[in-house]
């Protein structure tokens, strides 16, 4: 983050994730699905900048299809924030910068929603507590409360209880590849159409912890047995395309693809970024120089 010291503008950068492990744990009462997750943080972003303004909340974007009124995690997150804060006699002007892809199953938006809520409790002094802005992120989406943080962790209950992890052995020199196929999936109908995989909407419990013990090996090939997303049953099975992705990664020598989310976006675990780099080639030699790729470390240092 920086500010803009002429015009008091505050920078933030808005990161991604990816699911290493998403375990439905089948439907609960209030509606939603019981989870095991594990999230990693991905250092491709959206970029806010955040200004004090006269009155009300003014949000623009440079993507024209995204709307920019209370439909957006923004414009929603500046909201419950100077409600929350007691904010009448201002408001905030918010330019949001995307360079990730919309409905891609890596949180970009809560990412958004998460700097928001950090952003702004920022440039007014800090009004609300850590707990505070939690409470604000739990209500705004299960993932929103992921990215106040920046380390990997497991998130349990709906997605929305954090445990923040220690980076795993693998990360030292390795780089996440990422493949968006020009389409988004449905979260909502993702997780309805569970129904038609009991398997998968009931998932075995404890997938976490022979995740993370497998992280913690340093060994690719062993973390690529564990991952798993129970969304990929109906996911796959309506966009075949994103099963020729991961068959095609696993061909040149990827030991750990998924689905990450909801989808679409496809993930490999590469043990260096030159890896990861030629994967991206060799996939768009076969799928269209058009295909959505993006290569980045697994850990940045800071």
């Amino acid at each position: 983050m920086n500010y803009d010291d002429e015009k008091m503008t505050l920078h933030r950068e808005s990161p991604c994730k990816v699911n290493l492990l998403l375990n439905v744990l089948g439907r609960r009462p209030d509606g939603f699905h019981e989870l095991e997750t594990i999230m990693h943080p991905v250092h491709l972003t959206d970029a806010l900048s955040f200004e004090r303004a006269a009155s009300g909340i003014e949000l623009g974007c440079n993507v024209p299809e995204l709307p920019v009124d209370s439909r957006n995690l923004v414009h929603r997150a500046a909201t419950a924030f100077l409600n929350r804060a007691g904010i009448q006699r201002e408001g905030i002007r918010i330019h949001l910068e995307k360079r990730l892809p919309l409905a891609a199953g890596i949180g970009a938006g809560s990412a958004n929603a998460a700097a928001t809520l950090a952003g702004l409790n920022e440039l007014f002094g800090s009004p609300l507590s850590e707990a505070e802005l939690q409470e604000l992120a739990v209500a705004l989406g299960s993932d929103v409360p992921f990215f106040l943080q920046c380390k990997p962790a497991l998130a349990t209950g709906r997605g929305e209880q954090i445990q923040p992890l220690d980076f795993f052995s693998i990360v030292r020199g390795a780089a996440f590849l990422l493949v968006y196929p020009g389409f988004g999936v449905s979260t909502p109908w993702a997780y309805r159409s569970l129904a038609r995989f009991p398997d998968a909407l009931n998932g075995r419990p404890s997938r976490a912890q022979k995740l993370i013990a497998a992280l913690n090996s340093g060994d690719l090939n062993a973390v690529g047995s564990e991952l798993y997303n129970s969304l990929e049953a109906p996911v796959l099975s309506k966009y075949p395309l994103l099963q020729l992705f991961q068959d095609h990664l696993r061909e040149l020598g990827a030991p750990a693809v998924r689905m990450s989310g909801s989808g679409s976006t496809t993930f490999a675990l590469a043990p260096a970024p030159e890896a990861a780099e030629e994967w991206a080639a060799r996939l768009k030699k076969r799928f269209g120089s058009q295909l959505w790729t993006a290569v980045a470390p697994v850990h940045v240092e800071g």
